[in-house]
């Protein structure tokens, strides 16, 4: 049996793509070329890993191999960036994962600076709630993400995330320095059912409320637009700031809590060479910015760690 490098590329493209087609131009290869690869290494493994519908999805071998196909891919990666590194020619693509907010708020200023400072690393961002970017870290979908709040290990602290009330500006309390969660109680309360409900629910805890929102919401975009049609009244963390229209207001928010935006990279395997290059990088940058930071306050100056992988 020989399975090889190509025919794993392939298979992961399709799978990761959802179809041949999108995964021949991920990869700039021909359709029928991307098909060939798969069909080979179904071939050698005598077993179809495909089903071929809209979208294409693994069959239960298929599922087997896909992790052990993301391992020997992101290890054969992980060998080119560190020749790469040697040499100081560090290139190549970092998949990047995290949650809305922090893709919609955070993440568009580290892009635009790692396209000025690192233009040789080429980051694909992957949007997905709490859970799936945990999972996209541990089973090789993703080289690196911003988790929240993680367990204590290496990474880069990129901001202490702080929780703010959004009212509309014609709402009593729009012209307070900071709002008591407790004179929100008679508004209808608006909550997102992601990672930030726990957090949410914390501080409600804390002022001695009960947690009842009266509308839950998935989609970031719907939550804030009802808002500002005067439904209810909700709390974001102070990274959704540029998402917010200017008859919103984001205003500081007690009792006060925060959450860790830490950029790192899996647990169980040796790093992407090019993420270590990219946390020094957002490392540099924030400790530039921090003090125009809309997090400057929140917590201490981002630092890299002593030890990354």
């Amino acid at each position: 049996m020989t399975v090889n490098l190509p025919q794993l590329r392939a298979f992961l493209a399709v799978v990761d793509a959802g179809g041949f087609s999108a995964a021949a131009a991920e990869l700039g290869m021909s359709q029928s070329a991307v098909s060939h690869a798969v069909a080979s290494l179904e071939r050698e493994l005598t077993a179809p890993l495909l089903v071929r519908a809209t979208p294409v999805r693994t069959t239960v071998l298929g599922e087997q191999v896909l992790p052990h196909a993301r391992i020997a891919l992101s290890a054969v990666r992980s060998v080119e960036q560190i020749a790469a590194d040697a040499t100081g020619t560090m290139t190549g693509t970092v998949r990047l994962a995290s949650t809305p907010t922090v893709c919609q708020g955070l993440i568009p200023g580290l892009l635009r600076h790692w396209c000025e400072d690192q233009p040789r690393i080429t980051v694909r961002v992957f949007e997905g709630d709490s859970s799936e970017v945990s999972a996209w870290l541990e089973d090789g979908t993703a080289d690196a993400a911003v988790l929240i709040d993680p367990p204590p290990g290496p990474g880069i602290q990129l901001a202490m995330d702080g929780y703010r009330a959004l009212l509309p500006r014609d709402h009593p309390l729009a012209g307070e320095p900071l709002v008591d969660i407790r004179d929100l109680e008679d508004d209808q309360f608006l909550i997102s059912p992601n990672g930030c409900e726990a957090r949410i629910r914390t501080i409600h805890h804390l002022a001695g409320l009960r947690f009842t929102p009266t509308h839950r919401v998935r989609d970031l975009a719907t939550l804030i637009s009802m808002v500002q049609a005067g439904i209810g009244v909700t709390v974001l963390s102070e990274v959704s700031r540029s998402l917010i229209p200017p008859d919103l207001i984001l205003l500081p928010l007690a009792p006060q809590t925060s959450r860790r935006l830490v950029l790192t990279g899996p647990d169980a395997r040796p790093w992407h060479p090019a993420v270590r290059t990219l946390a020094e990088s957002a490392a540099h940058y924030l400790a530039r910015t921090d003090s125009g930071s809309p997090f400057a306050g929140e917590g201490p100056a981002p630092a890299l760690p002593q030890h990354v992988p």
